[in-house]
């Protein structure tokens, strides 16, 4: 038997890639990131392929590129592969229709994800492979973990024969990140199966001056259909081939696949066909309910192109009567899915019109797919049997959707199931898949592993789904009837329904702060009842206190790892500590013994803190808790309907009437999350504060704020308010106040340490630590009521370019789910105090769009006015040209409005408080100030007024346009993968445009937001994924390019380093009527660093020379450029030690050439700041 490993799918497919392929060239996208990520690891190490060599891998500037690369490479003669999903593929198919056009071999894994339509999704179904259907790549679809390693074998066994290139697809999320316990393919196995004689064909076949030859560039109309059908016979041959190297990977390894595999009745009548991972559910579904006396089966899918069909006329039982064929896609508007009309293809040819067949959609982007809910395919076979049914929806609308009975039962006897709700960053995720890990590898259990996630960033919700057994595991579902659940975040108690599932007799572990004899009175009143109706074992941990004693901070994951160890059972108590620590050196060896020595530590200090709680026999006179609504009972119906279940992980049950047609919904809504899941809370001393508002300006979150309140308003302020005098001089007309907003605050921590104040003693610091409850009792959420009650935006006798006056104004950036400490959020926040009223925002894919606009709770909000951010996202690499449409479209609107408000101020027949409305506008036409916004507003009544009375055109014309008097600031933001890599080209092309955008390149030197990828923006001897030996070269420089024009304003810019540099630097950008660029230093998690600190790390890279402060101002009527950074203070290596991404290099295989790229790391950014200098004194 082949040896058993626990791993995923991306693993599974990467594994066997790398073992057939010489080169691969690879972009990040998630979800297949993982692949080329574990590629680049490989190599970096040495692994070697069937070849004997280290596989030689390029990241490449997009997905484009890499497709490009592939091609060039295939027709030189290398093995080459590479590994994409969703929108990366579609970049793809221009080159993909090459490669087949050329019959070259070669395989494309795919971790097959949703398409963007009326908004991004990150997650799985098969819009994005079957778009791929007409480029000639035959399509091989995976429906497990271990079908993700025997696919992906026949997939490179079978291009080497046909020349037909590949797509091997298996389900994004579902089956590339579950985790599960599967009979390995090593290489030497896989070379055995390979006839080198192919390879020796294929690399006859390349190009070299040894043997020219030339790939057509062109043909015309008389050759070219011809050349067209030139393949037919390579392509109805395939599906043999394939089976073929089925039956040959059988052969040493016992497991049997067909191109179609029928489970089921032998005499069945009713058959369901589909493709990926729902075919498990369905197999779960058709075996309990022919045990249940029904005669239903199922065909899999696993070649579907080309479809043989009398391959699949072979696998469908002669009694069949019905069809239902399941498809993971939506394709608006046609006859039915693909795998539908491919199955209804064949029917029609097999001459079986006996044979009824509808076709349905399940599983869009990860919606969950149940074996009741397979059962309800077979029961509409049964009843109306009508074609293009939904499943696992509820869609009132069209009324589509199939009802779903209850749950069942189907899982193998003695299945262990856990739930662990954690917090994204907290560890959890990462030790549920070591003890996944460690139970698979170490015990004869089988064990399986999913992961859920929200879409906020590492503050999200994530709940891990664990099974283990004696039993093979293929339940690709969610987890409702556990017998364990852990629940990390004590916040979550009341909010979502953790423990209604739990089995009778199991397991609740909360990680709280609450002492073990007032812990249960902490629980609402639901589940103390379950508690004791279930008889359920009920454990407290504080892991915080565990974790932070260590040093780990907020990082409580080997506490709860080994407090379930430890709970459960599943192995040794003792056994289970010694390999949790071994893991522990394993996994964090690479950042130092020290996170090792710490981690260790939450191992041994676990056991004696974890108690067993005692449950009372009765409920008489116990506290509970009893949670405060999340909305007020005069919400909206979209905040009733539509956020209130998503705040309870409910949002399976939205139906489809309350979902927008396009894609679009309300601003301003993150408000009403209120989630409270802070550990610890800033806390406000007013007499110390100097009332700076540097707090205001560095937090990431907009949880803290500073005003001035008119001192007639605070007749009404509770008690505890405690607005203060303003200072340095009273105002008697004014308070101070600076407001933690309790709920909304995620506890980073930023505010505390960025204090000028933070280093005094506790008594003399304006902001210390307190906890969440205590800042409840006292009164802070009435105090942050009243705060938001009160007149925005005044700013006393501070000017609004000043860091004081900014944060005066209300951010209309607030609570977004960026990561705790984000280092890019205080620049969007800041951008918003500043222009927000009349922003217009084109957002790149990535960190700062699924922070900033991801479903249901967005961040961007109004003023009281209404006015607000408008933002929108098109896709990743076309985000500066999108902003440019937005600047068009806006400049054409301006020009047709000023046409016909001239026109109307020229007619003797428009009425004079028209003329002067209109006219006032047009004097104030490149304003955007208080005074112009006010005229508009007259204007548009005064029009609007007069359209609905009159019928002249040119009035009509005039109202429609009245909101654009005033200009809009069109904002242009995204990362620097974005801006340096994907995106580059159209970033150039938009400023050399001369149209007046502002473009904000939030700079954290990785793909921050597919998992820390290397972008141009990495500086030498990072290490990052896709640079796992360290970064080579250096870091492009962006700001000389867009100077070299001209005429674009550009700027370098630290907030912590200088925040008024910052603000005129927005400020200026903005003013300037043409293209500007802001390069925004932000910190990142994926750096290594301590969040709370990003100011300072901010201030360190400015002032040890590893970052440049400038200005280019080409509209400055005396020197157009401002150096704004001091001589380096020699601090540069110690800058790079305190970051893991550097430091951790001297733990990789290329750690004795650490210092070496360290030294050139920092001779290349001492050069670089010394261009730039003099490029700025010639540009004058």
């Amino acid at each position: 038997m082949a040896k058993m490993v626990t791993i995923d799918g991306n693993t599974a497919a990467s594994q066997v890639a790398y073992a057939f392929s010489e080169v691969a060239a690879i972009y990040p996208i998630t979800p297949s990131s993982v692949m080329g990520e574990l590629a680049d690891s490989w190599s970096a190490m040495g692994v070697k392929n069937m070849f004997g060599r280290p596989m030689n891998i390029v990241e490449m500037e997009s997905e484009a590129g890499a497709a490009g690369a592939v091609h060039g490479s295939l027709v030189a003669g290398a093995m080459t592969t590479t590994f994409t999903a969703s929108q990366g593929l579609l970049l793809m198919i221009p080159n993909m229709y090459k490669i087949a056009g050329e019959m070259l071999p070669t395989v494309f894994h795919v971790s097959a994800r949703t398409l963007a339509a009326q908004s991004l999704s990150i997650f799985g179904d098969h819009s994005d492979v079957m778009a791929c259907r007409g480029t000639g790549f035959a399509m091989l679809a995976a429906s497990s973990v271990q079908e993700c390693l025997d696919m992906a074998a026949v997939a490179h066994l079978s291009t080497l024969e046909a020349e037909i290139p590949f797509l091997h697809f298996f389900d994004g999320f579902r089956t590339s990140h579950e985790v599960q316990k599967v009979e390995n393919l090593d290489t030497e196995t896989l070379k055995s199966l390979v006839d080198m004689k192919l390879v020796e064909r294929f690399r006859a076949r390349s190009l070299r001056p040894e043997k020219p030859m030339i790939h057509v560039a062109a043909q015309n109309p008389d050759v070219y259909f011809q050349g067209r059908e030139t393949t037919n016979a390579h392509y109805a041959a395939l599906p043999a081939l394939v089976q073929k190297y089925m039956d040959k990977l059988a052969a040493v390894t016992g497991r049997q696949y067909h191109l179609f595999d029928y489970v089921g009745a032998p005499d069945a009548e009713k058959v369901v066909v589909v493709m990926g991972s729902g075919a498990e559910t369905v197999s779960l579904a058709v075996d309990y309910l022919n045990a249940h006396g029904e005669k239903v089966g199922m065909i899999v899918v696993r070649f579907f192109l080309p479809f043989c069909n009398e391959a699949f006329l072979k696998a469908l039982p002669k009694t069949t009567k019905q069809i239902a064929v399941l498809d993971r896609i939506k394709e608006p508007g046609s006859a039915g899915e693909p795998l539908y009309l491919n199955v209804v293809n064949a029917i029609k040819d097999a001459d079986r019109c006996d044979i009824k067949v509808i076709g349905g959609r399940y599983g869009l982007s990860s919606k969950e797919f149940t074996p009741p809910m397979a059962k309800a395919v077979f029961d509409h076979l049964s009843g109306k049997a009508f074609h293009s049914f939904t499943v696992g929806i509820n869609d009132d609308v069209t009324h589509q959707s199939l009802p779903v009975g209850p749950a069942f039962d189907c899982e193998p006897k003695g299945t262990i199931s856990c739930t662990f709700w954690g917090l994204g960053s907290d560890g959890t995720v990462g030790a549920n898949k070591d003890s996944i890990k460690l139970i698979g590898d170490n015990t004869d259990m089988y064990a399986q592993g999913y992961f859920s996630y929200d879409s906020k960033k590492s503050g999200g919700v994530t709940v891990s789904h664990l099974r283990f057994g004696k039993k093979p595991i293929t339940s690709p579902y969610l987890i409702t009837h556990p017998n364990f659940v852990a629940c990390h975040n004590p916040a979550y108690i009341g909010r979502y329904d953790m423990i209604s599932g739990l089995k009778e007799g199991g397991v609740f572990l909360l990680n709280s702060e609450f002492a073990n004899d007032e812990v249960f009175s902490k629980l609402t009143r639901d589940m103390q009842e379950l508690i004791l109706k279930k008889k359920i074992r009920f454990y407290n941990i504080d892991a915080m206190k565990i974790s932070n004693a260590a040093g780990l901070g907020k990082r409580i994951n080997s506490v709860m790892q080994t407090a379930f160890f430890i709970i459960s059972g599943v192995i040794d108590k003792d056994e289970a500590v010694k390999m949790i620590k071994k893991s522990i050196e394993k996994r964090f060896k690479k950042k130092g013994e020290d996170i090792v020595k710490q981690n260790w530590v939450c191992v041994d200090n676990t056991a004696a803190a974890l108690e067993e709680v005692k449950v009372p026999a009765s409920l008489d006179g116990v506290d509970c808790y009893v949670p405060a609504p999340l909305l007020d009972k005069d919400a909206d119906d979209f905040a009733k309907s539509v956020i209130l279940p998503t705040m309870h992980q409910q949002g399976d049950s939205i139906p489809v009437s309350k979902m927008s047609y396009d894609g679009t919904l309300p601003s301003g809504t993150a408000c009403l999350e209120k989630r409270g899941i802070a550990p610890r809370i800033p806390k406000w001393h007013a007499e110390n504060c100097i009332q700076c508002n540097i707090c205001s300006m560095v937090c990431p979150h907009a949880a803290i704020r500073a005003k001035l309140v008119p001192t007639a308003e605070m007749a009404n302020a509770p008690k505890s308010f405690n607005a203060v005098d303003v200072r340095p001089k009273a105002d008697p007309a004014l308070k101070f106040k600076v407001q933690v907003f309790t709920e909304d605050c995620q506890g980073c921590g930023v505010c505390v340490s960025s204090c000028p104040l933070a280093n005094k003693e506790d008594d003399k610091k304006a902001l210390t630590w307190t906890t969440l409850e205590a800042a409840r009792e006292a009164g802070e959420n009435d105090n942050v009521t009243f705060f938001e009650s009160t007149t925005d935006n005044i700013l006393g006798n501070n000017k609004l370019n000043s860091i004081k006056g900014s944060q005066f104004r209300k951010p209309l950036f607030e609570f977004s789910g960026a990561c705790a400490g984000c280092g890019e959020t205080p620049y969007v926040k800041l951008v918003t105090q500043l222009f927000g009223e009349r922003m217009i925002v084109a957002n790149a894919t990535g960190c700062s769009s699924i922070y900033g606009g991801t479903f249901p709770t967005i961040p961007y909000t109004k003023a009281k006015n209404g006015r607000g951010p408008a933002w929108a996202n098109s896709l990743f690499e076309d985000n500066a040209e999108f902003g440019l449409g937005m600047r068009m479209a806006i400049d054409t609107n301006r020009e047709q409005l000023m046409m016909n408000a001239k026109l109307l101020m020229e007619s003797d027949k428009a009425p004079a408080d028209m003329k002067d409305a209109v006219g006032k506008c047009l004097e104030l036409w490149n304003e955007a100030t208080p005074e112009a916004f006010a005229a508009q507003e007259k204007a548009a009544a005064v029009l609007k007024a007069a359209a609905a009375s009159c019928s002249c055109p040119i009035v009509a014309k005039a109202a429609e346009l009245s909101d654009y008097f005033v200009d809009k600031s069109v904002w242009i933001i995204g990362g620097d993968g974005w801006a340096y890599d994907i995106g580059f080209g159209g970033l150039d092309h938009v400023i050399a445009s001369g149209r007046n955008v502002n473009i904000l390149v939030l700079d954290t030197e990785v793909y921050s937001n597919t998992g820390g990828q290397a972008s141009k923006a990495t500086q030498i001897g990072a290490v990052a994924q896709f640079a796992a030996n360290g970064k080579r070269f250096g870091k492009k420089n962006l700001g000389i390019m867009a100077m070299s024009y001209g005429y674009v304003y550009t700027a370098s810019v630290s907030m912590g380093a200088n925040r008024q540099q910052t603000i005129n630097a927005f400020l200026e950008a903005e003013t300037y009527k043409g293209p500007s660029l802001i390069m925004a230093y932000s910190p990142c998690i994926n750096h290594g660093i301590n969040m709370m600190f990003h100011q300072n790390e901010q201030k360190k890279a400015v002032e040890s020379g590893y970052l440049p402060l400038y200005r280019f101002n080409p509209a400055a009527a005396e020197k157009r450029f401002s150096w704004d950074s001091k001589e380096a203070d020699g601090s540069f290596q110690d800058f790079l030690a305190g970051q893991r991404r550097y430091s951790s290099l001297r733990n990789t295989a290329a750690g004795a050439e650490a210092d070496d790229l360290f030294k050139q790391c920092e001779e290349d950014a001492k050069n670089r700041l010394e261009f730039y200098k003099k490029f700025g004194e010639m540009l004058g």
